[in-house]
């Protein structure tokens, strides 16, 4: 995903800050896109460059002066014809899935550590998606029912993955414990292979 269409996305909605910003998309995306403050700074200049968004400066006495951000008419249309596209997703990068390809090379105590800790990372994403600031933002409830709709469309999206990745983890844990490896390949990976 475009961060720019991301940052579109939010500017659709309302005038916000790079601040407002951030907190919005740990609020709400974060499950499937993170961003980094300077990031969206920089995403912000240049969707104002582009003449996507336009800044307004509001002056605040008793802190520094905001810059809020709100989309144009051009911004507006560039986020219309990019929803309207189908994307291809990038192709997998995982520095976890190296990591277990090669894992041969560990003793079975430590490969098992290794994963532990990933199911206890899973389940703790798993417990932020389920009952966390994640499944319950506030501003969610400003939005109009079919936004609202397709926001938590996209959570389920979130907790379907850290459910099957965490089916897949503990799994892959029982195989190591019963020593499937010592009955072949065929004896390991049955199960796959029948459903």
């Amino acid at each position: 995903m475009s961060l720019q269409h991301a940052v579109l996305g939010f500017l659709n909605r309302g005038a916000y800050t790079g601040y407002d910003l951030k907190r919005l998309f740990a609020a709400s995306v974060r499950h499937f896109w993170s961003a980094q403050q300077t990031q969206i700074y920089q995403t912000l200049a240049d969707l104002e460059r582009r003449g996507w968004a336009s800044m307004k400066l509001v002056r605040q006495d008793d802190r520094p002066n905001r810059k809020e951000y709100t989309i144009t008419e051009e911004g507006r249309a560039e986020l219309r014809s990019w929803l309207g596209q189908p994307r291809a997703e990038p192709p997998i990068r995982s520095p976890f899935l190296v990591q277990i390809f090669f894992s041969g090379e560990l003793e079975d105590d430590e490969i098992l550590a290794v994963l532990e800790e990933k199911v206890e990372e899973i389940r703790g994403v798993l417990n932020l998606f389920e009952t966390g600031t994640v499944s319950q933002p506030v501003f969610v409830k400003e939005m109009p029912k079919r936004e609202q709709f397709f926001w938590y469309l996209t959570l389920d999206y979130g907790i379907e993955s850290a459910r099957s990745s965490l089916q897949w983890l503990e799994g892959a844990i029982e195989k190591i414990r019963s020593h499937a490896y010592e009955g072949g390949l065929e004896a390991a990976f049955t199960q796959r292979s029948s459903s």
